[in-house]
């Protein structure tokens, strides 16, 4: 299959030298419009929290192995809505 808008792809370089592995794998549920990043392959989130701005950010340990955009497909691409992925562990939880 060729990739038509080539430059929408390129967009992601930036995302990928900063992931903490400098890798990320993207999967797309579009009946959940759910979008999947990952930045290790594989990886077991021993625990997840749930931000205010509906992404579930999944950790394995203490490092961030990933998060789940929900309703991805409703989101904005400007820079002013993407969700800031932080180091340091928030004290709300996902499903505690």
């Amino acid at each position: 299959m060729a990739i038509a808008h080539i430059e929408e792809y390129l967009k992601l370089v930036p995302a990928v030298k900063q992931s903490p592995q400098h890798s990320l794998w993207l999967s797309y549920d579009p009946e959940a419009d759910t979008l999947y990043v990952n930045f290790k392959k594989p990886s077991r989130a021993t625990d997840s929290e749930l931000t205010d701005d509906d992404v579930i950010v999944r950790y394995e340990g203490e490092e961030i192995v990933g998060f789940t955009v929900l309703h991805a497909g409703k989101r904005a691409v400007s820079p002013a809505s993407r969700p800031a992925i932080v180091r340091e562990r928030p004290g709300k939880k996902y499903g505690k």
